[in-house]
């Protein structure tokens, strides 16, 4: 497919599968509002990366806004939508869940709709582990996911459902893939990986909500986009986990972040947030058996890589502030 719309497109996994697509050779129209829920100034970053390609253009826009959202689209014609756009974060979703419903669930809405009008076959929407919580691990698609335990796993439950409509009336073949615990370089400043790599760089104490026990299903942001892309190839309704198959402790995460920056950390632990999950794991063999994907980075490389690119943009990352 060489015209893609891509949400999100400023954002952590959607500028980097902006960028597979450009290299591709693909079209893409990005989408995104730039929304201050974490500093713009790396949102912009990943923009001017894009910027680079010839064949991206960039319009500021709130999926959520119907109007602009049409007016955005004015001259291009997608052959697929990409949504990537979504508030992301567990926590802040018992802040301010009204937020979470607009873009998650009504902006999901309206790109369907847009989808149905223009007669666009083929939608991807981006999802998240979130939804697993209390199930038996690894986790299955199969999973009954139906007692999200936060707003923000609510509001994606809600847009997987509507794809799911859309597919069942208008024949438009969607595919849901699930993130399992995302990182690398220019991450989000309010995950983990890149906290934790900004406090042992500046010799801050670690904030940790629990003994460290927790486990994450860590995966490498180009292997996301990669496995996201191919999505585009799928018919039907599909909903596809993708995930590192390998749960890391945060303590084992800290102690490769360590080994990358050549530093030790101090640890403040405080009591376990009662909306996070205790673990994620991800069955990825539906990836496997449909997209003959799989991840290729391994934890240690991954994290490898994202000190390299924290320290070579320390002039100006020291100036992020992150979300409490």
């Amino acid at each position: 497919m060489r015209r893609i719309l891509l949400t999100g497109a400023a954002g952590f996994i959607g500028a980097k599968v902006g960028e597979k697509l450009l290299q591709a050779g693909a079209t893409v129209l990005g989408l995104d509002d730039l929304n201050d829920y974490y500093d713009v100034r790396l949102k912009k970053w990943r923009l001017s990366q894009l910027a680079r390609f010839p064949d991206f253009s960039f319009r500021q826009v709130d999926i959520a806004n119907r109007q602009a959202l049409h007016q955005a689209l004015e001259g291009f014609s997608p052959e697929a939508i990409i949504n990537l756009a979504a508030r992301a974060g567990v926590r802040y979703s018992l802040e301010n869940p009204y937020v979470y419903f607009q873009t998650n669930a009504i902006g999901t809405l309206n790109l369907l709709e847009i989808a149905r009008e223009k007669g666009i076959r083929k939608f991807i929407l981006a999802s998240t582990s979130s939804l697993y919580a209390g199930q038996k691990m690894p986790f299955s698609e199969t999973l009954p996911v139906n007692e999200p335990i936060s707003p923000y796993a609510a509001s994606k439950k809600a847009a997987e459902v509507t794809c799911y409509t859309y597919h069942y009336l208008y024949g438009l073949d969607a595919t849901v893939f699930r993130y399992f615990t995302v990182y690398g370089p220019c991450g989000r400043p309010d995950m983990s990986i890149f906290r934790f790599i900004t406090w042992i760089q500046e010799n801050r104490p670690l904030q940790i909500f629990g003994d460290g026990s927790q486990s994450r299903d860590f995966t490498y942001v180009d292997d996301i986009a990669e496995g996201t892309i191919r999505g585009l190839n799928l018919t039907g309704f599909q909903i596809i986990n993708l995930g590192g198959n390998q749960p890391y402790t945060l303590s084992q995460a800290i102690a490769l972040i360590e080994k990358a920056l050549g530093k030790s950390s101090k640890i403040q632990h405080h009591e376990f947030h009662r909306a996070d999950l205790k673990a994620t794991w991800a069955d990825i063999s539906r990836a496997k058996e449909l997209l003959q994907w799989q991840p290729t980075i391994s934890l240690e490389e991954g994290i490898k890589r994202t000190v390299q690119w924290h320290i070579a943009n320390y002039d100006w990352l020291k100036e992020i502030q992150l979300p409490v």
